[in-house]
């Protein structure tokens, strides 16, 4: 006799008015989870702005840092002034004269330098953007990442109790490949994407002699919206095994169709992705490689007659 697994929903048995009280308490329960959370980041809202940031900071610090010219006018100023205060430090009896100059010398190679470091930054153009566009919006998006295991916790804890056992077991099954793919698309995104995508287009800045001036609000959005972007474009195994175990496509559909699907995934990449081309090979080829892991999953994933995407 197979002992019997125990599961917290086996013998619910809720009314119409009993669900949507449940509906209620577990809408709160998240909200509250949620609010916490955001209040939570508002206190650390500046350390989760640098790190949203540090790919354009890097990129800019490298753009500004590339060697230019000997025609450079304001290299040279900058070379001048070093070789007169080396030769001012050299001399043998300093002066009250020699002195104030050096000292003169030395504060407009700092402000030289500031000025370097400030051009190496991001720019607001309000005095409340700062606050309103970029630290709020900032900690919001942050607060609801970081309330989303508990606030997905409480939609399960409603929607669980009116699936079969062999429903829910598939969920357990499928919700953590769904979440590893979302995490790893936004953090490839992150880590991988930005810094091509940032060279690449400052690249042409420097090509056509501009300097650019990065607005921080619309570098945050852009940070924000592509990684999302890539998250949602790495579910595609998981897409792809759903429409096979409701019988629109099969496993043999997919393989004699793949020069159709890599079409749409170019097609796809170009409108979930900037109007640069770096970008767009950067979410082709992983997309194209999860297609093949799609083919795979469908393949060896359990058979359409135990499929967790079929009515019980």
């Amino acid at each position: 006799m197979k002992p019997h697994s125990h599961d917290l929903f086996d013998e619910s048995t809720m009314s119409f008015g009993d669900h949507l009280e449940a509906l209620r308490i577990h809408l709160w329960k998240a909200l509250i989870g949620l609010a916490i959370c955001v209040v939570g980041a508002l206190f650390i809202g500046h350390k989760i702005v640098a790190v949203v940031r540090a790919p354009i900071d890097a990129a800019l610090k490298e753009y500004n840092l590339d060697p230019v010219t000997e025609e450079d006018s304001e290299k040279k100023e900058q070379k001048t002034v070093a070789e007169l205060i080396a030769s001012l430090e050299k001399q043998p009896e300093q002066t009250a004269e020699t002195k104030a100059l050096q000292k003169i010398l030395l504060d407009y190679q700092r402000r030289i330098d500031n000025l370097e470091d400030k051009m190496s930054e991001p720019v607001t153009l309000a005095v409340q953007e700062a606050f309103t566009t970029i630290y709020l919006k900032v900690s919001f998006v942050a607060g609801l990442v970081f309330a989303s295991p508990w606030v997905i916790y409480q939609i399960w804890q409603f929607v669980a109790a009116g699936l079969y056992p062999h429903e829910r077991k598939y969920v357990y099954v499928y919700l953590p490949i769904s979440i590893f793919l979302f995490l790893g698309g936004a953090l490839f995104c992150f880590y991988a994407v930005f810094p091509f995508v940032l060279n690449f287009l400052l690249g042409f800045n420097k090509l056509l002699g501009v300097n650019p001036q990065i607005r921080l609000s619309e570098w945050i959005s852009f940070a924000i919206t592509l990684p999302l972007m890539f998250g949602l474009s790495f579910q595609l195994p998981l897409i792809m095994l759903f429409l096979e175990r409701i019988s629109i496509f099969t496993v043999k559909d997919y393989k004699e169709k793949s020069r159709m699907a890599i079409l749409i995934i170019s097609i796809i990449s170009m409108l979930m992705t900037p109007a640069d081309p770096m970008s767009m090979l950067l979410m082709m080829i992983p997309l194209i490689l999860l297609y093949v892991l799609g083919i795979l999953m469908c393949k060896y994933f359990p058979s359409a007659n135990a499929s967790p995407f079929e009515a019980a």
